[in-house]
């Protein structure tokens, strides 16, 4: 077997454990980063055949230089999403999504449906769609007591909360990938891909609402979202506006300012952290004698420590195990190898990636896909117009950010708001597979139509 051959097998073998991590319980962060230790270590063996100036003295250098490149575009990702995760976590912390609850208060059964559809929707695409589905089962728990209903409701989330993700350049971990690459542009993944998501939505949005009939039966014991012991009102929708709207300006403060996506979010955690400080420094001095641990473990320097690293720890791995495959050439030639199958067909190819998505981590499959393809010049476009389909904003990175996000709905294992559901509400494979994944499929296909027809005819 060659070199390239034995770190391809390893990250398969890799990937297949990551996949069974629910048979296996070993958690797939410790999986994702010994794909990334062993592929690299793998390549160490022979670097001089991927790197041509690896010998002699130079090896460790510029094989150092290659793990540092890729960790380097990684880093921005995990920067991002460690201080999008703190924001959230202060925000719910504090009490900032309890209005989120009053809200949606009604007695219709297919009123609630569309208030939960359309919230997510719009709250996914400004959070991360993770959060969203806890936020919205937590608010669900308070308002339906009919388990079978709430189901069909957790269900709507899972729907609306990737869909919402997808259009967004901060709302999915796929998207926010191929944002940092620079290969979507905010401005542009808004605008093209906002309408085929809501129709992903729309759709199976409506399906469900045929099974729901009648007024709510009122939830008897009710209470309110944690929140904070001491805050005020008025300091809890502070925080609420600052991190919201705060997430919401990351994309125009990159506009402006040209700086990577992750400065903008710790720009933003920075300001919600000095203003909360503020608060409960104020609320110290004014209740000194009665002041407790419990406003102190909603300040930020003790939420940093409730960081999901499992997940930070997983995208390490598995980004720079993909960085190893896309060194030693091997997505290139997936890519021109799909391109050959499909004859060009983007919506083919993109199409796969999502049905694949929704039984595999998009993660990795996104990943895969950004090593695979060249982001082409004005100058190469011009020599090749077919190209352009490639070029910043192209059909097949839109596509793909669709794609990659909606497709995961397919199955309750597709996506991370599938399976944080599917823990909350104790939903099954085979319910979920029997009930909604047609339903799933259904607007998936429709918003691939959707965008179809915008490129057609806009």
């Amino acid at each position: 077997m060659t070199l390239t051959v034995w770190i391809v097998a390893v990250f398969v073998l890799g990937y297949f454990f990551i996949a069974i991590e629910s048979v296996t319980k070993v958690n797939k962060a410790a999986i994702a980063l010994l794909m990334f230790v062993a592929t690299w270590t793998l390549f160490m063996i022979s670097p001089e055949l991927y790197l041509p100036e690896a010998i002699g003295d130079l090896k460790a250098s510029v094989v150092s230089t290659a793990i540092e490149h890729h960790l380097g575009s990684t880093a921005t990702t995990l920067f991002f999403l460690m201080g999008a995760m703190t924001i959230v976590e202060l925000v719910d912390q504090n009490g900032g999504f309890n209005f989120v609850k009053d809200v949606m208060q009604t007695k219709s059964k297919r009123s609630l449906l569309w208030r939960i559809a359309f919230m997510t929707f719009v709250l996914s695409a400004i959070l991360d769609n993770l959060t969203t589905s806890i936020v919205m089962i937590m608010i669900l728990r308070k308002l339906v007591a009919d388990r079978k209903d709430r189901l069909i409701y957790a269900s709507l989330v899972i729907i609306a909360a990737n869909s919402g993700g997808a259009f967004s350049p901060i709302g999915d971990v796929t998207t926010i990938m191929l944002w940092n690459k620079g290969v979507i542009t905010a401005a542009g993944v808004i605008t093209e891909i906002f309408i085929p998501s809501l129709v992903s939505m729309l759709i199976p949005a409506y399906i469900l609402s045929l099974s729901l009939k009648g007024e709510l039966v009122p939830v008897t014991e009710s209470t309110s979202l944690e929140e904070s012991d001491s805050l005020t009102a008025a300091q809890r929708k502070a925080i609420f506006f600052l991190g919201v709207g705060g997430l919401i300006f990351v994309p125009i403060f990159k506009t402006i300012t040209h700086l990577p996506p992750f400065v903008g979010i710790l720009l933003v955690l920075g300001v919600l952290w000095t203003v909360t400080e503020i608060f409960y420094i104020r609320i110290h001095q004014e209740h000194e004698d009665t002041a407790n641990n419990t406003n102190t473990q909603k300040r930020v320097s003790k939420m940093l420590s409730r960081i999901d690293m499992d997940t930070i720890l997983f995208f390490l791995g598995i980004l720079m195990a993909v960085g190893c495959l896309e060194t030693i050439g091997v997505l290139t030639q997936l890519g021109q190898g799909l391109n050959e199958w499909s004859g060009g067909n983007h919506y083919l190819v993109t199409g796969v990636i999502g049905v694949l998505s929704s039984i595999v981590d998009n993660v990795p499959l996104v990943a895969g896909c950004m090593g695979m393809y060249e982001v082409p010049t004005a100058d190469m476009v011009a020599a090749n117009p077919e190209l352009a389909d490639f070029s910043v904003d192209g059909i097949f990175w839109q596509l793909l950010a669709y794609c990659a996000g909606v497709g995961g709905s397919m199955l309750i294992i597709g996506s991370a708001a599938g399976v944080v559901v599917m823990g909350l509400e104790k939903i099954t494979f085979g319910w979920y597979m029997k009930k909604i994944t047609w339903v799933a499929f259904v607007g998936y296909l429709a918003g691939i139509g959707c965008y179809y027809v915008e490129k057609l005819f806009f």
